[in-house]
């Protein structure tokens, strides 16, 4: 079975790095609390999409793969519900 791209998802992945990097940067200038926490809030919401796409892009490809083999779609069930328990 091929594997879906998500190249597509490398400049918002680099613009989460960049947005890090500066949280990093304001945590070493000692900047306020909550602009510190705005900023890991837009991170984790940032994130979020990027997990969105992927899994969409998951189960449009390697689960709609998996529907013409039962034993196949109960491992991808079991293994995507472990992921997302994580």
């Amino acid at each position: 079975m091929s594997h879906p791209c998500h190249k597509e998802q490398i400049p918002s992945i680099k613009r989460i790095e960049g947005q890090v990097k500066g949280i990093l940067k304001m945590v070493e200038d000692e900047k306020y609390c909550i602009d510190i926490l705005n900023q890991l809030k837009a991170v984790k919401n940032a994130i979020s999409t990027v997990e969105g796409k992927i899994l969409k892009n998951h189960l449009q490809a390697c689960v709609k793969d998996a529907l013409t083999d039962s034993n196949n779609f109960d491992d991808k069930v079991d293994e995507l519900l472990k992921t997302l328990k994580r």
